[in-house]
C-alpha cells in the first residue's frame, strides 16, 4: 500500500508540491552586498582591539552613545529610555504636579547669592523654603491618595522635593506643562 512503485519517474512532482513553482524562491528583502562591502564588514567584525587603550576607547564610545540616547529621551520625555526613578504614571504625575505650581524653592538659589551680601536673609529664606516644601508635600500626598490609591508612596516626597529645588529650565525630564495649567485627569 505505501511502497514505492518501481515504474514511477522521480522527476514528477509529488502531491504536496503540486501547484507550487519551485524555480522561484522568495527574496531576502535587500540587495546582495558587493564582495568589497562584505569583506570590509567581515574585517570590521573580526578586528579585535589590540591594546587596552583601544578597548577603553571602544567602551567609552559605546557609553557615550548610550548616554546620549538617554539624554535625548530625557529631553523629549520618551518613557522607554527614562531612568528607573522617572518611569511610571505616579512619577509622571509628580513631575507635572511640581511643574504646574509656582514654588519658592525655584528661586532659592538666586536668593542665596543675594543673602551672601545680606546675611540676615538666610534664616527667613530657610523658614519660607521649609514651609513651602511642607505645604507641597501635604498637597501632593492628598492628590496621590485620590489618584493612585493602590500605589505605594515610598520615595515620592524625595522625588518631588528634588524636582522642586531645581530651576525649571534645568529639570530633566523637561516639564510638559507650564505654571498654572491644570493637571490631566488620567495618568495610566
Amino acid at each position: 500500500m505505501f511502497r514505492r512503485k518501481s515504474g514511477t519517474d522521480s522527476s514528477e512532482p509529488s502531491e504536496s508540491t503540486e501547484g507550487v513553482d519551485l524555480s522561484k524562491t522568495p527574496g531576502k528583502g535587500r540587495p546582495t552586498p558587493t564582495r568589497r562591502e562584505a569583506e570590509a564588514a567581515a574585517r570590521e567584525r573580526a578586528r579585535v582591539p589590540r591594546t587596552r587603550k583601544e578597548q577603553m576607547q571602544r567602551q567609552r564610545a559605546a557609553r557615550a552613545e548610550s548616554s546620549q540616547k538617554v539624554r535625548e529621551a530625557m529631553k523629549t520625555g520618551d518613557e522607554r529610555y527614562l531612568l528607573a526613578r522617572d518611569k511610571g504614571p505616579v512619577r509622571r504625575f509628580i513631575r507635572d504636579f511640581v511643574d504646574v505650581r509656582f514654588s519658592f524653592a525655584e528661586i532659592v538659589i538666586p536668593l542665596m547669592i543675594v543673602s551672601l551680601f545680606i546675611p540676615a536673609l538666610i534664616l527667613p529664606l530657610f523658614v519660607v523654603l521649609v514651609v513651602d516644601l511642607v505645604v507641597m508635600r501635604l498637597r501632593l500626598r492628598k492628590q496621590l491618595a485620590l489618584r493612585f490609591p493602590d500605589e505605594p508612596t515610598k520615595g515620592t516626597t524625595y522625588y518631588a522635593i528634588t524636582r522642586a529645588m531645581q530651576m525649571k529650565f534645568m529639570r530633566l525630564p523637561k516639564p510638559r506643562l507650564k505654571i498654572g495649567q491644570s493637571l490631566p485627569e488620567h495618568y495610566r
